[in-house]
């Protein structure tokens, strides 16, 4: 995806969440409060001014009441039964740091879990600095598929290569960056809240 391209696709998913927030009378406070932002900081990135992290749109989707793929595309899922995503295909989403998020399952309707291939690249300049945290409730499931990542749990360090495999709350806050001199990848799947605490899914 080119520049334009990805400044246009990030316009269309602003005014989709600006939509949304309208609809379900919600204030720029409510959201913020919502999305764990100030609401100078979330009234940005509604109005496409900041980049939209995974993050931030999950929060967004789950307060809204909706799929995150209608919020990325405008189509609802509508898949049943099973859904198979060929290797170059699925839905991307770009977020901080340059990683790339390509969704794996977006139109498999009522999926209990999020499944994302997500390429890290290896920049020097994050080598020594220190690694940003991010948090969603509910549990993630990492599979390292290649290259060799540092994942920082807080103030615990742990390095990781091909074939090893991480669960872990994702509502502590958790982080990775590409080491070695190489990008890597891995499968990501995002666990929600309502499905660790046992809550019925409807």
């Amino acid at each position: 995806m080119d520049l334009g391209s990805a400044d246009e696709h990030r316009m269309e998913i602003a005014r989709r969440i600006r939509s949304l927030r309208e609809d379900n009378d919600l204030t720029i406070e409510d959201m913020a409060e919502a999305t764990g932002r100030s609401a100078e900081e979330y009234e940005k990135r509604e109005s496409g001014e900041m980049d939209l992290t995974f993050t931030f749109l999950y929060k967004c989707a789950k307060r809204f009441g909706v799929d995150i793929t209608e919020l990325m595309t405008g189509e609802s899922p509508h898949i049943k039964w099973y859904s198979i995503v060929r290797p170059e295909e699925g839905m991307h989403i770009d977020r901080h740091s340059d990683f790339e998020y390509l969704h794996k399952a977006p139109f498999f309707k009522g999926r209990l879990c999020e499944p994302f291939l997500v390429d890290v690249p290896y920049q020097e300049e994050s080598q020594n600095a220190p690694i940003h945290l991010s948090y969603h409730k509910g549990q993630e499931l990492d599979y390292v598929l290649k290259g060799h990542l540092r994942y920082a749990f807080e103030d615990h360090i742990e390095e990781v290569g091909p074939g090893d495999t991480l669960l872990y709350d994702s509502g502590r806050g958790h982080g990775i960056i590409a080491i070695g001199g190489e990008d890597a990848q891995i499968l990501a799947v995002v666990i929600p809240e309502a499905i660790t605490n046992g809550e019925e899914i409807i």
